[in-house]
């Protein structure tokens, strides 16, 4: 048994798929079949399932899943530490994003630093807040960004950035003119919002309830999984919507949206720096921790 090995191994596991695995590392299909049937010969079990188009852990293979994560992860952990030691900042970072600062703001932070630092490789997931914290709870993600506080007590968190969100209208929408409109309006209109799980959801329900508003008292037209979707059915008619003034910046310039105040609600919201309570983070996500606190 080999780290490469390894690698390989949880690759299959994460694609489902032997083919999909190969073209991710860059092997032929026939280099990883073989490589996995010599991990299994070696474990003494069947690691793997071929179940029609997929291909799923055993009970055996699951186990090993487990702790190979944590032991790429450890090796990975290791070699930015010596580098650090060197006074070489280099090694691979696991950095997750929600939606709005994984979309908007990280890319950008994330080019700088990979300027200073060319040896440095960042892997960015982007999910919403929940799935997030679930990666940093298993170890998949070391350092994240996230648009809503979590109350899990492995769980980190400081402010790091501000956002402002604002109610989002079509440009045709008779209220697209207006400053702001007192919030008993919003009961009139039929609203799109993100998924359960958002952070952009849990702080929009967090802001309208500090000021006295019940959010299911909102004529819900549709929930979208991410916040491209959102804007789009906006601009199509089927709702208003409350976002990040981040995420619709272009279409504000370009005429096709409309930012609005709601009276009486206060629609700023942070966003964290959030990682494992109780894990030791590696110098590189120390490093890159610090460039972001300098980057707000």
């Amino acid at each position: 048994m080999d780290f490469w090995q390894l690698t390989i191994f949880c690759k299959v596991v994460e694609f489902k798929s032997f083919s999909r695995a190969a073209e991710a590392i860059y092997l032929s299909q026939p280099t990883v079949s073989s490589h996995i049937k010599d991990l299994e010969e070696h474990c003494g079990f069947r690691l793997l399932d071929r179940l029609g188009k997929e291909v799923l852990p055993t009970k055996a293979g699951e186990l090993l899943f487990s702790y190979a994560k944590r032991l790429l992860a450890l090796r990975d952990e290791t070699e930015t530490a010596l580098s650090q030691f060197r006074g070489i900042t280099k090694g691979t970072l696991n950095l997750g994003g929600s939606t709005i600062p994984g979309g908007y703001i990280l890319p950008s932070i994330i080019g700088r630093f990979a300027k200073a630092h060319p040896e440095v490789q960042i892997s960015l997931t982007i999910r919403d807040t929940r799935e997030i914290a679930d990666g940093i709870l298993n170890g998949d993600v070391e350092l994240a960004v996230t648009g809503a506080p979590l109350s899990d007590p492995a769980i980190f968190q400081e402010p790091l950035f501000e956002d402002d969100m604002r109610l989002i209208v079509p440009a045709g929408h008779p209220w697209a003119k207006r400053k702001s409109i007192p919030m008993e309006m919003l009961k009139a209109e039929p609203f799109v919002t993100r998924e359960k799980g958002s952070g952009t959801l849990k702080s929009l329900d967090q802001s309208l309830t500090d000021a006295g508003f019940n959010p299911s008292c909102l004529k819900i037209a549709a929930r979208m999984g991410n916040t491209v979707s959102v804007c789009e059915a906006v601009k199509c008619g089927v709702g208003v919507s409350i976002l990040s003034t981040r995420a619709v910046e272009r279409d504000i310039q370009a005429g096709l949206l409309a930012a609005i105040a709601i009276e009486g609600v206060d629609l700023k919201r942070s966003f964290y720096l959030t990682r494992h309570k109780k894990r030791t983070p590696s110098p590189l996500a120390d490093a890159f921790a610090d460039f972001l606190r300098k980057a707000n």
